[in-house]
Order: C-alpha cells, then sequence, then structure tokens
C-alpha cells in the first residue's frame, strides 16, 4: 500500500464535510499489529481500534491548501510510549468516534518506529505534494 485518502474522505473533501483549513485536523500513530487499514471501507475513528492508537497530536497549525496540496506546520507529540506504529492516520478531530479518517501514511522516513517516551516530530513533506496533492 501507499500513503492515500481513505475512500470516504475524497467524498467528505468534496461535499465540504471536511474543510481542512478550517477544521481541527489531527495525526494519530496507528499500530499495524492492532489495525488492518481498508481505505474502501473504513471511515471514521472507530474503524482503529482503541488498542491500535498508540498516541494522537494536537491540532494541526497553520494548514494550508494550495494548488490541491495539503500543507501545516511540522508537529510535535511529546513523550510517545506504547507499541511499534507502522501508520500515521490524519482525522477531523471531533472529540468523538465518529471523527472521520482523511489520509493514511505508511511510507515515510522513519516508519516503522518504535516509541521510547521521547518526543515524536511529524515533519511533513516541504515539496511539491506537501502532506499530501489530490491530483
Amino acid at each position: 500500500m501507499a500513503n492515500s485518502l481513505y475512500t470516504k474522505a475524497k467524498q467528505h473533501l468534496i461535499d465540504g464535510t471536511i474543510d481542512l483549513d478550517t477544521n481541527d485536523i489531527r495525526a494519530i500513530l496507528v499500530d499495524g499489529a492492532d489495525y488492518t487499514p481498508n481505505l474502501a471501507t473504513h471511515e471514521t475513528l472507530a474503524n482503529i481500534p482503541a488498542a491500535a492508537r498508540v498516541a494522537v497530536s494536537g491540532a494541526l497549525q497553520s494548514k494550508t491548501v494550495t494548488d490541491g496540496a495539503f500543507d501545516a506546520a511540522d508537529i510535535v507529540i511529546a513523550a510517545v510510549s506504547g507499541d511499534q506504529f507502522e501508520y500515521i492516520a490524519l482525522y477531523q478531530h471531533t472529540g468523538a468516534e465518529s471523527a472521520l479518517l482523511i489520509y493514511l501514511i505508511d511510507t515515510a522516513t522513519g516508519l516503522p518506529c518504535t516509541p521510547n517516551g521521547s518526543d515524536i516530530t511529524l515533519s511533513w513533506d516541504n515539496g511539491t505534494n506537501k502532506i499530501f496533492k489530490l491530483t
């Protein structure tokens, strides 16, 4: 698999249910031993079992959408411990299990990662694709 949008996220981006500029977008570090992604059918945070959730970031800051590319400032997740994670999922945070999944990253420098209690910095691509680009 390669980094990809969840299928339902495409619909939600087009119909405006997800607004990357204004919504609270967060990253969740996900253990592949406890979660098998299904991009076609998984739509909400409830699809990622609690046991698979290693850590969650705060809200992404300085978000932009330019020429179809979504970007944000790099983010630090403090004092991460727990299981190895193979995925980073972006989602529209609402505080509920019905929060919408957006994008799954499984191919990036540093993945998989085994936390050791230190901070983890998510450094987004500075190229033309940024975090992701609609093509």
